[in-house]
């Protein structure tokens, strides 16, 4: 019995090893939590292309959109650990949806395996040309002596401007009125229009209107200010020291928890390399999105970071998304 129970953990142990040298051995799924089309499957799938070159495997996109990116997440959550399949996804579905979903069939901690930190982007609160506020202490001073005549927009309930609002209004005793929109180009176009006054945008959308004349940056939001906007401050400098916003502006890769730690290091590997290929940093320039690459340990770092302050914010507002 002994030498038979010796017998099989060899056998496994040999097979584990086999299979760790022959990764991967068929294609690849990256799952991501978005439509066809917008800015996050277009850089999945540079990303996955890139990946899929060094890896020798094809890396197949699969769009999973809906339900606050909770389908996207199951789907992965689900999968066998092996390092097949693979989820690329902006930060709300890991910090927002648990704590805006009365039920969540996934742990974040539990049940995924941090990867990379493909990249990230800062994002800026602005005001349509109107406001007559030049910086954020006019602002705040603006909208206490306009409550219940302010309004501004969000691209859903709990999402990142939604949350910065609500903060806003607990904090400083304001009465400003959220106007939910589908999406972030909605947003930018009422706002630019004067239909509401302020909204929070991503450089990538915010740039064209800033130079058009159309929009006022106000703050940054983040530990440092944009070189696309060097003169803009953050909100900390902007006297909101106290109010710790942590945009969560990233994109990154994540598997199932449990795959083996070759595999694991392998994705990273090609994760981080990808990150830094020209493909992805033409992608990524576009929007004005910065490269990161980061290590597995460093992803883990920044999600730790990253929500807690969202789950206060969320608190705070109130928000539920059922």
């Amino acid at each position: 019995m002994r030498n038979r129970i010796l017998l099989a953990l060899v056998a496994f142990l040999w097979a584990t090893a086999c299979a760790a040298q022959t990764y991967p051995a068929r294609p690849l799924t990256m799952i991501v939590p978005a439509p066809p089309g917008g800015a996050t499957d277009s850089l999945a799938r540079v990303l996955a292309d890139e990946m899929g070159k060094s890896l020798g495997q094809p890396v197949i996109v699969d769009n999973k959109p809906g339900a606050a990116g909770l389908l996207a997440v199951q789907a992965v959550t689900r999968a066998a650990p092996d390092g097949y399949t693979l989820l690329l996804t902006h930060a709300a579905p890991l910090v927002n949806t648990p704590h805006l979903l009365s039920k969540v069939p996934y742990n974040v901690r539990r049940d995924l395996a941090f990867v990379s930190l493909v990249a990230s982007g800062s994002v800026v609160l602005a005001v349509n040309r109107d406001v007559p506020a030049k910086d954020m202490k006019e602002f705040l001073a603006w909208a206490a002596g306009n409550k219940g005549a302010i309004s501004y927009g969000s691209y859903g309930i709990g999402t990142f401007p939604h949350l910065v609002g609500a903060h806003l209004n607990r904090s400083r005793g304001l009465d400003m009125v959220h106007v939910a929109y589908k999406g972030e180009a909605q947003v930018a176009q009422d706002v630019s229009a004067g239909n509401v006054a302020w909204g929070i945008f991503s450089l990538g959308t915010l740039m064209p209107l800033v130079e058009s004349g159309r929009l006022r940056p106000l703050a940054v939001f983040g530990d440092h200010r944009t070189k696309v906007l060097p003169n803009v401050p953050t909100m900390a400098e902007s006297g909101l020291g106290d109010a710790e916003f942590t945009p969560a502006g990233w994109v990154g890769v994540l598997t199932r928890a449990g795959t083996p730690p070759d595999v694991l290091a392998r994705l990273e590997k090609e994760a981080r390399a990808a990150a830094h290929t020209p493909a992805m940093k033409l992608r990524l320039q576009t929007s004005s999105t910065e490269a990161i690459g980061s290590t597995s340990e460093q992803f883990r770092q920044e999600f730790e970071k990253t929500e807690p302050v969202v789950k206060r914010l969320i608190a705070i507002s109130g928000a539920r998304a059922d």
